[in-house]
């Protein structure tokens, strides 16, 4: 994987933030995973497009770029040339952040050169690491480690255990607030869609997140329309555990799971 650093001597008050964009090689899912000490962060900085990207915009966040780069993509740009077209109408690209992964696994990324220190960017095969406002490069090194590390596990996976590297390894300097996790696979609509917006410890309570998601959220997502297909009923099992109140569940959730 290559790395760039940057660093700036303004401080301004931005999304400063780390985030992973990735590609599963053997699935063709694609996804984000996103923390930061600002709320909300996953209702800003991640966009995902089935089977055409996934991006990642923050610093001093614009949502256009993300959008006019997957724009680009599905017309058949690839990353780089879709990274530089988005950032060639924004006047402000000194003081953003944004990274990339095309529907092929080809990677980009831009670290602007007013973007809050520590900042830089990884880029491998199907990934892109980037964070800004971080203790240190070692943020960075350690997603990206844990996300080679984990190429036996599905790409939801392979983020969290990235963004836990991330937190495990200093984060953003500032603290900790929010956490995200997206993960597209064949349709439209998401796999896995999971925020925590203001929270303590939002990676820990992503983790705890993500667990329920996959015992009650995505058995039920599994079961829903899909693209090409005739829709059919929800299947009765996942209705059932449905009905029942959160606590009672598997993997619990609600009241008691706190």
């Amino acid at each position: 994987m290559s790395r760039i650093n940057y660093g700036c001597d303004y401080l301004r008050r931005k999304a400063n933030t780390f985030s992973i964009i990735a590609r599963c090689p053997r699935t063709g899912q694609l996804g984000v995973a996103v923390a930061s000490a600002v709320p909300a962060v996953g209702s800003m900085c991640p966009f995902v497009r089935s089977g055409v990207g996934a991006a990642s915009t923050q610093s001093w966040v614009n949502p256009y770029l993300a959008l006019s780069a997957l724009a680009e993509l599905e017309k058949g740009a690839g990353a780089t040339d879709a990274l530089s077209t988005a950032l060639a109408g924004d006047e402000a690209g000194s003081f953003r952040q944004f990274g990339l992964v095309d529907g092929s696994g080809a990677s980009a990324a831009h670290t602007g050169t007013e973007c809050m220190p520590w900042a830089g960017q990884i880029l491998g095969t199907g990934v892109a690491v980037i964070g800004n406002m971080l203790t240190g490069p070692e943020v960075l090194d350690a997603m990206a480690g844990a996300f080679d590390d984990s190429r036996s596990e599905d790409l939801a996976e392979r983020l969290m255990l990235a963004l836990e590297a991330g937190d495990a390894a200093g984060g953003d300097k500032r603290g900790k607030q929010s956490a995200a996790l997206q993960v597209y696979a064949n349709e439209v609509y998401a796999l896995i869609d999971i925020r925590v917006d203001e929270h303590a410890e939002p990676i820990s309570e992503l983790r705890r997140v993500l667990r329920i998601a996959r015992a009650q959220l995505v058995p039920f997502i599994e079961g829903m329309p899909k693209r090409g297909n005739a829709a059919e009923p929800a299947p009765p099992e996942v209705t059932q555990m449905l009905l029942r109140s959160p606590p009672d569940r598997p993997e619990g959730g609600g009241s008691r799971g706190r």
